[in-house]
């Protein structure tokens, strides 16, 4: 594998060498999400733990990407059989994959009962490392899944704790109203590691993106070369993470972006974190 930073070596060393031992977990939003951010090394994570905060089906089937399905449920369905399909492709274990089984579209509806379940769940897992979602307004899961890791960590640390590293994968998000995928919108003092994949890395990465075939448009974007990686900033939730429209607001997907910054503002208060800037 040829890296094109020495940060690139690093960050990709820390999975390595914790995935063998006390272990990393993947958080991602979506069934399909772990794919498009870190699939090529999913072959190398085989003793991780990944889990899904949502099934992948929203409610309204404007959204679903096999429109031929009955109901939410059998949708719901697909998404985990073409999950299976890529896992069992990369070698990844299907017991070792979990779901809070949250509808998607709907992870912000109670930020602060899944940053309480994330933390159990890291309570009981007692990771070294968690790869999950940047803040960058492309998708509110993403962005729900993002804060309830912050916040999780947090409550380690208030019951005595070392909180895993967190490190991300890059996803998607709007610039000057183009869609950027499988990069990091920036961030001051937080450079990304891109890993340069070999030859039979992006085979595989294409082999694993063409699973999720109700997700082919979408998914249609993602850099079959390069994956990112990055250090979890620290986060102000009670910020929009760019100036401007946010990608998830050109949709109607349930939330604005003021209405998804009102729901971390109650969760951090519920959870007792304090004011801007906690994480």
């Amino acid at each position: 594998m040829e890296r094109d930073t020495a940060r690139g070596t690093e960050v990709v060393g820390w999975l390595r060498g914790a995935a063998p031992a006390t272990g990393v977990v993947i958080l991602a939003a979506h069934p399909d999400d772990e794919t498009a951010g870190l699939g090529a090394h999913l072959p190398e994570l085989t003793r991780a733990v990944l889990v899904h905060v949502t099934d992948g089906a929203p409610r309204d089937r404007r959204w679903w990407g096999a429109p031929h399905c009955a109901d939410r449920e059998t949708y719901a369905r697909v998404r985990r059989e073409e999950l299976a399909s890529a896992l069992a492709l990369a070698g990844f274990p299907s017991e070792q994959v979990r779901g809070l089984g949250l509808v998607d579209q709907e992870a912000s509806l109670d930020l602060a009962h899944l940053a309480r379940s994330i933390a159990d769940l890291l309570r009981e897992l007692r990771p070294d490392i968690v790869l999950t979602h940047p803040y960058e307004g492309g998708h509110p899961d993403h962005d729900g899944t993002a804060f309830a890791v912050h916040a999780a960590c947090r409550l380690l640390e208030r019951r005595g704790i070392r909180p895993p590293r967190l490190i991300e994968f890059a996803s998607y998000f709007s610039r000057g109203g183009e869609l950027v995928v499988g990069d990091f919108l920036p961030w001051p003092g937080s450079e990304p590691a891109a890993v340069v994949l070999s030859a039979d890395q992006r085979e595989l990465k294409a082999r694993l993106l063409a699973c999720f075939a109700s997700q082919r448009e979408t998914l249609a974007a993602v850099p079959r070369g390069v994956e990112r990686f990055r250090l979890a900033p620290r986060y102000d939730f009670t910020l929009p993470p760019h100036e401007g429209t946010l990608h998830y607001e050109r949709f109607d997907w349930g939330v604005t972006g003021a209405e998804w910054r009102r729901r971390a503002r109650e969760a951090a208060r519920e959870l007792g974190l304090g004011g801007a800037g906690w994480a």
